[in-house]
C-alpha cells in the first residue's frame, strides 16, 4: 500500500514559534517572584479567592460582600489557575499574562499582513521589552487583561476593514474583533468596547474610510458580542435589583465625571508618565510619520495611521477624568510598540547596517530596565503577608474566630487558607468613609447588596470583640493600634511582621441575647 505524502514543512513557522515561547518565557520567568502586591493585587486575587472558596462564579464578593466594580473575567481567569496551580503569586497573575499574550499575538499575525515581517518582529520585539509591558503582564489587575482584548478587537476590526478593501472575506475577522470587545468588558467594563469603537471611527473618518463603518456593524457582530457579554450581567441583575445602576450609572459614568477617587492628577499625566514608562523606545516614536513613507502600499500607510489613533484617542480619553490610576494606559503600548517598530525598520531601510547598533541597543537598554525594576521591586517590598498568615493557619483551631482590626488585609484569607469572611472592627459611622476612594468605601457600598450580612462583618469594638464569646479571637492588626487589643484579659501577641501585629485572645464568656450589632 502506497503510504500518503508527509505534508510539507513549513520552515517559516519554526522562527516565529521559537520567538513566540521565548517571548512568552521572558514576560513569564519572575511571575512568582514578588509577593502579591497590597492593596491592588492582593484585592483582585482575594476576589477570585473567595470565588474559588464560595463556588459561587457569578457573584464577585469582597470578604464575603458583593463586589461589582468590575466584571467577572479576571476572576474567573485567576480562580480557575489557582485551582489549577495553587493560591501562589505565579498563579495569581496568569490573567495579566494571558492578556499580554492575546494582545501581542493578534498585533504580530496581523500587523505582518499589512505592513510586513519585518516590521511585525520588531513589534514584538519591542513591545515585550517596553518596560511597562514588562512590569503589566505580571502585575495581577485587571489592566493588562482588558487592554490585550482591546488590542485583539481593534486590530481584528482594522483586519477586517482592510480585508474589504482588498475584496477579500471579512465576517471571520469581524466576528472575532466583536467577540474580543466582548471579552474586554466583561475584563473591566463598558471600555472594551466603547475604546475599541472610538478609535476606529476615528480612524476611519479621519482617513476618509467612513463609508466602511457599515461593514464593522454586519448584525453578526453584535450577536457574537451580546451573546458573550450580556448573560453574567442579567444573571447578577435577577439576584440584586440594584446591580444595573451602581454597575453602569455609578461605576462608569459617576465616576469618569466625578471627582475624589485615586490617584487624581493633572491632564497632562498621561503625556508625561507614558513616554517614561516605555524609555528607550519611546524616543523612537519622533522618527515615525503619519502619512505615507515612500514605496509602501496603501494598506500599510492605514495600519500605521490606525496605530496613531489608537494612541492618541487612548491617551485622550484617560486624560479627561481627574483619576488617573497609571495601569489605564496600558492599552496605548500596543501601538506604541508598532509605531517604534515602523521607524525602526524605516531607519534600516534608510542607512542600512549602519543603524542596527543602536535599535539593539535600544533592545538590550530597554530589557536591562524590565530586569532592574523586577529586583528592586522584589528587595524592596515590605507589606507581604505572607508569613504571618502562614502562622495563623498553623495555630488556629478550628472553630476558632479571626478578626481584622481598622485593615482590611487583603493577602491573608488567601494564605492563611480563611474559609469564611473575616469580620473588621472599624468607626463604621464616620460620614469620611464615603469621601475616601479605598477598601472602607467599598465595603460600605457593597452593604446594601447584602445588609444582614454586612451587619455580622462590619463592626464596632464592642460587638467585634465579643466575638470571642466561646472560642478564642484571633486578631490581625497594624502595630500603632494594638492598644484596645492589649488591653483584653489575656491577650497574647503572637508575631509582628511588617508592622503587622498577630494577636491570639482567649474565649470569654458570652453576653446575653438580642445585642445588636453596629450597621454602616
Amino acid at each position: 500500500m502506497t503510504r500518503a505524502p508527509r505534508p510539507a514543512i513549513r520552515l517559516g513557522a519554526a522562527p516565529a514559534l521559537v520567538g513566540a515561547i521565548a517571548a512568552l518565557a521572558w514576560l513569564a520567568f519572575s511571575i512568582g517572584l514578588r509577593p502579591l502586591n497590597l492593596p491592588e493585587e492582593g484585592r483582585y486575587v482575594g476576589i477570585a479567592w473567595e470565588m474559588l472558596r464560595s463556588g459561587d462564579w457569578i457573584v464577585p464578593t469582597e470578604d464575603g460582600l458583593p463586589f461589582f466594580h468590575k466584571p467577572p473575567l479576571f476572576y474567573w481567569l485567576t480562580a480557575a489557575s489557582m485551582q489549577v496551580f495553587g493560591g501562589n503569586a505565579a498563579a495569581a497573575r496568569l490573567a495579566p499574562l494571558l492578556g499580554a499574550a492575546v494582545g501581542a499575538i493578534a498585533l504580530y499575525r496581523i500587523g505582518r499582513r499589512w505592513a510586513g515581517e519585518e516590521v511585525a518582529r520588531w513589534t514584538a520585539l519591542v513591545l515585550v521589552t517596553l518596560p511597562f509591558f514588562f512590569g503589566g503582564a505580571q502585575f495581577a489587575n485587571l489592566d493588562m487583561l482588558v487592554a490585550g482584548f482591546m488590542a485583539m478587537a481593534v486590530v481584528l476590526a482594522g483586519h477586517a476593514v482592510l480585508l474589504v478593501k482588498s475584496g477579500e472575506p471579512h465576517r471571520a475577522a469581524l466576528a472575532g474583533a466583536w467577540a474580543a470587545a466582548a471579552l474586554g468588558v466583561l475584563a473591566k467594563g463598558l471600555i472594551g468596547v466603547v475604546l475599541p469603537g472610538m478609535v476606529l471611527v476615528i480612524w476611519l473618518v479621519a482617513t476618509r474610510q467612513a463609508r466602511s463603518l457599515l461593514s464593522l456593524l454586519s448584525p453578526v457582530g453584535p450577536a457574537v458580542f451580546l451573546l458573550i457579554a450580556a448573560p453574567w450581567f442579567f444573571f447578577v441583575q435577577a439576584q440584586h435589583a440594584g446591580f444595573f445602576h451602581y454597575f453602569f450609572v455609578y461605576q462608569h459614568f459617576e465616576r469618569f465625571a466625578a471627582g475624589g477617587f485615586n490617584n487624581a492628577q493633572p491632564w497632562w499625566f498621561f503625556f508625561a508618565v507614558v513616554p517614561a514608562l516605555t524609555l528607550p523606545w519611546s524616543l523612537w516614536l519622533l522618527r515615525s510619520t503619519l502619512g505615507a513613507r515612500a514605496g509602501e502600499t496603501e494598506a500599510a500607510t492605514f495600519w500605521r495611521q490606525l496605530m496613531w489613533a489608537w494612541l492618541i484617542v487612548v491617551l485622550l480619553f484617560f486624560s479627561i477624568p481627574q483619576s488617573k490610576p497609571v495601569g489605564y494606559s496600558m492599552a496605548v503600548l500596543f501601538p506604541i510598540a508598532a509605531l517604534v517598530a515602523d521607524a525602526v525598520v524605516a531607519r534600516l531601510r534608510a542607512r542600512g547596517p549602519r543603524a542596527r547598533p543602536a535599535a539593539l541597543a535600544s533592545a538590550a537598554i530597554a530589557a536591562i530596565i524590565c530586569l532592574v525594576a523586577v529586583g528592586w521591586s522584589t528587595a524592596t517590598y515590605d507589606r507581604d503577608n505572607t508569613a504571618i498568615a502562614r502562622t495563623l493557619a498553623r495555630l488556629r483551631a478550628p472553630g476558632d474566630r479571626v478578626v481584622f482590626v481598622k485593615e482590611y488585609f487583603f493577602d491573608i484569607p488567601l494564605h492563611a487558607r480563611i474559609a469564611e469572611p473575616v469580620p473588621v472592627i472599624d468607626n463604621w459611622q464616620d460620614p469620611a468613609i464615603a469621601t475616601r476612594d479605598n477598601w472602607r468605601r467599598e465595603l460600605t457600598e457593597a452593604a446594601p447588596f447584602a445588609p444582614t450580612l454586612a451587619a455580622t462583618l462590619l463592626v464596632d469594638a464592642e460587638h467585634g470583640y465579643a466575638l470571642r464569646c466561646g472560642a478564642p479571637l484571633w486578631v490581625l492588626v497594624k502595630g500603632g493600634d494594638e492598644a484596645p487589643v492589649a488591653a483584653l484579659p489575656g491577650a497574647t501577641r503572637i508575631e509582628v511582621s511588617n508592622r503587622v501585629a498577630l494577636w491570639r485572645v482567649p474565649a470569654a464568656p458570652c453576653a446575653p441575647a438580642g445585642t445588636q450589632r453596629s450597621t454602616p
